[in-house]
């Protein structure tokens, strides 16, 4: 393949992973569909939060299994099941009544939230493999940017879908819409040919690399003997670290998310402004990917995740005190955009810290927390204002995470890639 054509082929992939992601962010436009469910069908804030919290649970829990079967299988397979979890799940969810949640939990929650997951493991991985390693960030950023934006065309569309046709309506014509268009977009999505090398990356048989001191550069390894399994990945310090980073700071970026619309009615109750904070939440949250991925191009992933996680702990705070139209909105968009820059930056940093061999399992592991934040974000912050009537100690609780995510920023370094060389040769010798 020549290099024109390898070229040509990643931007195919790369906007196809978009145009997936901003099927797959539906997701996100559960805020709208939550203050339906509370206003309409008489749900409390907790039974509304239930099927976005395991959704997102399902989701990363997914990742895990996605990513190892996009590494084995590719892309295209993986991410087509996706697109029918995703789409059937909404199908099932429209069965669902004000008395039955059932269906809405079982098709939205366990169903969708699997479908998300298996699109969104298959869409990045398969991207980043055909740029070289100074366009990680930027291409990560762009393809999750889709999902991050998803919610600027969602959250109008399911408002008048609502108004018009019901939540059960609803769900069924955004199923349809989605099975089609993920199932569709799926089938371009492919990884490099064996032995491929992106454009600037040249390849050192395997002999040289292992012959180099323990002062060498990551630059002067062939990329195949400074990659590392997920074994080997979870026993680094570096694992840990970014895994309780990105779990505090999905804390407080899903928590608001899950609950923007119902944080309008109940600090603005006189001003609609629920799919508005919405849609502005998700155009930040789109920039916050691309702006963070170019930084961690330039300045590195973790001095722009410290940068983001201080900003999001103000941000919390500012949020708190925001019951003017003039206030929430851009507290809003600066929220998204804090969520979305993490969005971008640890799926980078984690194929810059281990590699792309096996990025697919390697992110999933690490996106587990992303899950892990989600779920007990949504969850406190709807028991919390069921029984205090508002989200004051939610932010409290938010900020304070962020801060010690920007806290443990200090302690994370590269792992030394002749960390996994010898894991390599251990795994040979056993």
């Amino acid at each position: 393949m020549t290099r024109d054509a390898a070229m040509r082929r990643g931007w195919i992939v790369t906007l196809a992973g978009i145009g997936i992601n901003l099927a797959l962010g539906v997701l996100y436009a559960w805020s709208v569909i939550a203050k339906t469910l509370t206003g309409d069908w008489g749900w409390s804030a907790g039974q509304a939060s239930l099927p976005y919290a395991i959704a997102v649970g399902v989701f990363a829990l997914s990742m895990v299994f996605a990513g190892r079967a996009q590494d084995r299988f590719g892309p295209r397979v993986v991410a087509t099941l996706g697109g029918l979890f995703t789409g059937g799940g909404m199908l099932v969810s429209s069965v669902g009544t004000a008395d039955n949640a059932l269906p809405i939990v079982v098709g939205f929650g366990v169903l969708a939230g699997a479908g998300i997951g298996l699109g969104y493991a298959a869409a990045t991985p398969a991207a980043v493999k055909w740029f070289p390693p100074a366009r990680k960030g930027l291409i990560t950023g762009l393809v999750v940017s889709g999902f991050g934006l998803a919610s600027v065309y969602i959250a109008p569309l399911t408002t008048w879908l609502l108004g018009e046709y019901g939540v059960s309506g609803t769900f069924r014509i955004l199923g349809g819409a989605f099975l089609v268009t993920c199932v569709g977009l799926s089938q371009l999505l492919m990884n490099p040919p064996a032995g491929y090398v992106p454009a600037g990356l040249t390849a050192v048989p395997a002999p040289v690399a292992r012959s180099v001191g323990a002062a060498a550069r990551v630059s002067d390894l062939e990329p195949e003997t400074r990659d590392f399994d997920w074994r080997d990945m979870v026993r680094t310090k570096q694992f840990a670290l970014l895994w309780f980073m990105y779990a505090f700071s999905a804390f407080a970026g899903l928590m608001i998310i899950g609950h923007m619309a119902k944080i309008a009615a109940l600090q603005m109750p006189t001003v609609n402004l629920g799919f508005l904070l919405v849609a502005v939440l998700a155009i930040g949250n789109a920039a916050g990917r691309v702006v963070a991925g170019l930084a961690s191009d330039r300045i590195g992933g973790i001095r722009t995740m410290f940068a983001v996680f201080v900003l999001q702990a103000v941000m919390m705070g500012a949020l708190a005190v925001s019951n003017t139209t003039l206030a929430l909105v851009p507290v809003a968009a600066a929220i998204g955009f804090c969520y979305g820059a993490n969005l971008s930056l640890f799926p980078s940093t984690t194929a810059g810290y281990f590699g792309t061999t096996h990025l697919g399992v390697n992110y999933g592991l690490v996106f587990t927390a992303w899950g892990v934040g989600g779920v007990f974000g949504s969850m406190v912050a709807g028991s919390i204002v069921d029984s205090m009537g508002a989200y004051a100690l939610a932010y409290a609780i938010a900020a304070g995470l962020c801060l010690i995510a920007a806290g443990l920023t200090f302690a994370t370094k590269p792992p030394s890639p002749l960390l996994a060389v010898r894991a390599e040769e251990l795994r040979s010798v056993a």
